[in-house]
């Protein structure tokens, strides 16, 4: 009788902390977006960070944790840090109208205008295409061309119209080559999550350098809330592309990648 009252013990401890950890979360939750509502953006801030620390160490991160932190961040008048979290949140939720209205909206505040270069252009609408949809639904989609594909297979095989024959034919290698695109797509989707080569200047100004030493000769100068691509790294230092297509070499100190 002694083990089974331990056992009974023993899982009602287990399940009492199952359910308390994501109720202590989403109080966390719950206290921040109340800051945020009163109008206590530091406590929001605060709050939300917590959240996205405790996620960062389980190795797990949230699109609306970010794009809330991103907001509490903007009203509390630092823009570069809003930007931030918006890059992040749309990074794990590319299709998000939301993310993207804000992050647009953000960008109207900072100081760096630049025209983008026409190889960036092209670049820039290959991705825009590709973050329609976040790579778990570009790999449902490709799933769903796929089994497509294979019913043209089978009415191509089995049915003996020929212009049902043809049709399926032509209609395969259409679906084929989309689910090759949907499963590029994830596969990209999956790859800038993993490997993020992007970042935003967080210093009010920062210097880009011939090469990565401070004693080098400037080239431009960037200004907090810019977005730029990382293509090299090498001690504490980041060669950057931005988007007119301009090379420099930056301070790690001086921005933070997405």
């Amino acid at each position: 009788m002694k083990q089974l009252k331990k056992k009974i013990t023993l899982v009602a401890v287990a399940m009492t902390a199952f359910f308390f950890l994501p109720a202590t979360a989403q109080t966390t939750a719950e206290k921040a977006a109340e800051a945020y509502r009163s109008g206590d953006f530091s406590k929001s801030i605060e709050l939300y960070e917590s959240i996205v620390a405790q996620g960062l160490s389980e190795n797990r991160e949230s699109a609306d944790i970010y794009y809330n932190l991103g907001n509490a961040y903007f009203r509390s008048d630092q823009v570069a840090r809003a930007i931030l979290n918006y890059e992040r949140a749309l990074l794990l939720k590319p299709g998000d109208n939301d993310i993207r209205h804000n992050l647009r909206f953000a960008r109207t505040q900072i100081e760096d205008k630049m025209d983008v270069s026409s190889d960036l252009f092209v670049a820039n609408l290959w991705r825009n295409i590709v973050n329609l949809f976040d790579s778990n639904t570009w790999a449902f989609v490709g799933i769903a061309l796929f089994i497509v594909f294979l019913v043209c297979v089978g009415v191509f095989l089995f049915v003996r119209v020929l212009w049902i024959k043809k049709t399926a034919f032509y209609a395969g290698i259409v679906f084929f080559i989309f689910m090759l695109f949907a499963n590029a797509f994830a596969f990209n989707q999956r790859n800038a999550r993993v490997h993020r080569k992007t970042a935003v200047i967080m210093a009010a100004s920062a210097s880009a350098m011939t090469s990565p030493d401070a004693n080098s000769k400037e080239l431009f100068r960037l200004h907090s809330g810019t977005k730029v691509r990382v293509t090299k790294s090498d001690g504490n230092w980041y060669e950057v592309e931005i988007a007119n297509g301009s090379v420099g070499w930056i301070s790690k100190e001086n921005i933070e990648i997405i």
